[in-house]
């Protein structure tokens, strides 16, 4: 194998590419990314097993062929090399050579046979979605996904649901849910599966801005995400996701609105004295159209209050600061409303027109003073 390409555009596939490669294995061939170099064309593949992330980028190929290079060995080369072009070539005993300039490298490479090949995922009808609103979808709710060390691993991931005409996301972890709803041109059949949180990081990574589109091609077990010139490859979760529709109150008995800058300023000022040690909840008072928020620790005690329109009965009622602010920080409207059925019952924060996002957070008991 043997070919010269564009040092930068090199650097940027290996990097998006490398954060697929597996960095805890005994297997050294997924610790690497496989180039694979044919006709004018240099083929980039990282793949722990669970994602795998693919690109392109034009190469003048004299000899076809495909390799394994250590991924971390392979992106460190590549950031540090010294001009705008380099030429990669590896012989029958795996050795690859890497030059650029008046540089020279040669290091040991992995048969690209040993390689574990990627799921295929093709049939179905496509389900093509603007980028800037999938980015938004994922960015509202992955935040809520369970972490992986969680009880049921399907919560672990984003649920998609996907109707003629509309597309919803869901994220879960038991303290805290997520909804994002939009509506999309879709004539397909009706889909329900969930991704992995860890997929939806990288695919928001790779989304760029501006007028783009990504394509999802759904299987039975895997999902692949087209964007641009890379193809992400996922497991799809399995199990029963949580009935999230039964854990959303009906009603409520006081209705907030809220300034939403002012809001989330004033939550981040009492948490000031919080330190991840001591877990120690916000208090929230909502009152005589005033939002009173403090927080009392063993570094001392902090105050604040704002003006909002709130409508039905006196509330009490505290929270983990950072579930509140990660649900606030994500809204993208001026006002929030948030529906409150009493110290103990989770809150519902939704924005002052349309259904387009709604979070929920269950309360911490506060101690009496």
């Amino acid at each position: 194998m043997k070919f010269t390409c564009n040092t930068i555009a090199l650097n940027e596939a290996c990097q998006n590419v490398q954060r697929a490669a597996s960095s805890k294995t005994t297997l050294p061939s997924i610790e690497g990314i496989l180039l694979k170099a044919e006709g004018n064309t240099l083929t980039l593949t990282g793949y722990d097993l669970e994602v795998g992330i693919v690109t392109n980028i034009e190469a003048r190929v004299e000899e076809s062929g495909a390799v394994i290079i250590n991924a971390r060995v392979l992106c460190d080369i590549v950031r540090n090399l010294p001009t705008d072009v380099c030429t990669i070539s590896a012989d029958e005993r795996q050795t690859v050579k890497i030059i650029s300039g008046d540089f020279e490298n040669s290091i040991m490479g992995i048969s690209a046979a040993e390689y574990p090949e990627l799921p295929s995922v093709s049939g179905g009808f496509p389900i093509v979605l603007k980028g800037d609103i999938l980015k938004d979808m994922i960015r509202k709710t992955y935040f809520a996904a369970a972490d992986n060390d969680a009880t049921k691993a399907v919560h672990t991931g984003v649920k998609f649901e996907i109707r003629q005409g509309s597309i919803r996301l869901v994220a879960v972890d038991g303290f805290r849910l997520a909804i994002r709803n939009e509506k999309f041109d879709y004539d397909g059949e009706e889909k329900n599966f969930v991704v992995p949180k860890k997929t939806l990081t990288e695919v928001i990574k790779l989304i760029p801005d501006g007028d783009v589109t990504v394509s999802m091609g759904v299987a039975k077990r895997h999902i692949l995400f087209e964007i641009e010139n890379y193809s992400i490859v996922s497991r799809l979760l399995d199990g029963e996701f949580l009935d999230y529709k039964a854990a959303i109150p009906s009603s409520s008995t006081t209705d907030v609105k809220a300034n939403l800058r002012q809001l989330i300023e004033s939550v981040e000022r009492v948490s000031i004295i919080i330190a991840d040690r001591n877990k120690s909840p916000i208090r929230c008072i909502f009152d005589n159209d005033l939002i009173r928020v403090s927080s009392s620790t063993t570094l001392g005690l902090s105050n604040d209050k704002m003006v909002a329109k709130v409508i039905g009965n006196k509330v009490e009622i505290g929270f983990n600061n950072k579930f509140l602010l990660d649900a606030l920080k994500v809204c993208d409207s001026d006002e929030v409303v948030i529906k409150l059925n009493g110290p103990v019952q989770p809150i519902i924060i939704v924005p002052n027109e349309g259904d387009s996002f709604l979070f929920l957070v269950l309360p911490i008991r506060l101690k009496r003073d």
